[in-house]
């Protein structure tokens, strides 16, 4: 099949999402299945976390061995797999292993799929970066209507899961099939001097402070939205959960219509402006004395914080003092680890402080991000057409 390069990666961004979207839109299910209770579930599901952390610190020695369309092969569908023997697992640590093992997988993927998206934005001239995060986002809002109808016709989830991931394991294939490694984006140094594994360097810093603000507000919104609305407002269910539901619209609004802005005012103008955006919203969340400003707050939240670490990751993976899969996955390491530690974090000044209080926590991170931001390049292609001559 005759697929241009970039729609290959959009496809396996959606088929990611909408694979694991599956599982956690069947957690109740599963709560069930293995007799725990949330607290048991919550520890059972962190096996992808720390499986995931790992990876994203390790794996990148392998995955420039292995290249890009041998590691989709084996992470996007190997994750398949496992994620289809969850409904059959017998109790939790079990699930807990298949879960790390797939962490492990999943973060060599997230590697893999970036440091290819900065390979191909440089051969192909223009940005993707933002359209094939919002692939991914698109993804999980299809799974998750599609769950609902599922769970509405009492469908179980084991037949839901299998004929799901069955479909997408022949889309995936067909996808990998015909995959062609982009060229790679030139290095200093050699094969010996590059490290093997991925830690955070002085220049690579300010990209992974923009990078976790941007998780950690993606975090606040998603996981703590809902709550918000009920504690301080007492509205209708529909009322509660439009906060997540504005959120997440905009962000994959976002993400799949800002590459044309960002090649043309550069990631750094975009960046400041988005994030801007998102420290206005979080403020209107924070100050917000209807329910209404707070939904617009949310909004905001999701389109400020949508394209900033997408942007992030195409500045690290552009960078010449190491492998882009280095920087990549280092950056990725930084976020993920905001990603998976701020919800509970932001849950404890919630207890503590109050809920409107934990979004002012998340303000002097943005606020560093807009300061860290010049470390974006002024005109993200230009740059990209540059490592490519």
């Amino acid at each position: 099949m005759r697929i241009p390069p970039q729609f290959r990666v959009y496809i396996a961004f959606f088929l990611f999402a909408m694979s694991t979207g599956a599982m956690f839109s069947r957690l109740p299910d599963l709560q069930a299945h293995l007799s725990v209770n949330k607290a048991e579930l919550g520890m059972t599901l962190i096996g992808m976390a720390i499986g995931s952390l790992i990876s994203l610190t390790f794996s990148s020695p392998l995955i420039v061995r292995l290249g890009t369309r041998t590691t989709l092969a084996i992470s996007l569908l190997g994750v398949m797999a496992l994620l289809s023997t969850i409904p059959l697992l017998p109790n939790a640590p079990s699930v807990f292993a298949t879960l790390f093992v797939m962490g492990l997988l999943a973060g060599a993927l997230e590697i893999c799929l970036n440091v290819e998206i900065g390979r191909i934005e440089a051969e192909i001239g223009f940005g993707i970066m933002n359209r094939a995060h919002g692939c991914w986002s698109l993804g999980f809002f299809v799974t998750a209507i599609t769950a609902s109808l599922v769970r509405q016709a009492e469908i179980s989830m084991q037949m839901h899961m299998h004929a799901l991931l069955g479909v997408m394991f022949v889309i995936g294939a067909v996808t990998v099939a015909g995959m062609k490694n982009a060229p790679h984006l030139p290095h200093v140094g050699t094969a010996q001097d590059q490290p093997h594994f991925a830690l955070p360097t002085l220049g690579l810093l300010p990209l992974c402070i923009i990078g976790t603000s941007a998780f950690l507000i993606e975090g606040a919104g998603i996981d703590w939205s809902t709550i918000y609305m009920n504690e301080v407002f007492e509205v209708s269910p529909f009322i509660s959960g439009s906060g997540l539901t504005l959120f997440a619209f905009f962000m994959a609004l976002a993400r799949l219509t800002i590459d044309p802005v960002v090649d043309r005012h550069g990631a750094r103008l975009v960046g400041r402006v988005l994030l801007t955006v998102a420290a206005f919203g979080i403020a209107l969340a924070w100050v917000a004395p209807h329910p209404y400003v707070a939904l617009l707050g949310f909004a905001l939240m999701g389109a400020g914080c949508s394209a900033v670490y997408p942007m992030a990751v195409t500045a690290a993976a552009q960078r010449t003092d190491r492998p882009a899969v280095v920087n990549v996955a280092a950056i990725a390491q930084m976020a993920f680890v905001v990603f998976f530690l701020g919800p509970p974090l932001l849950g404890f000044v919630a207890e503590t402080f109050g809920i409107r209080n934990a979004y002012l926590v998340c303000l002097p991170l943005v606020l560093g991000s807009i300061l860290a931001s010049s470390a974006l390049p002024v005109r993200v292609i230009k740059a990209g057409r540059e490592a490519a001559a």
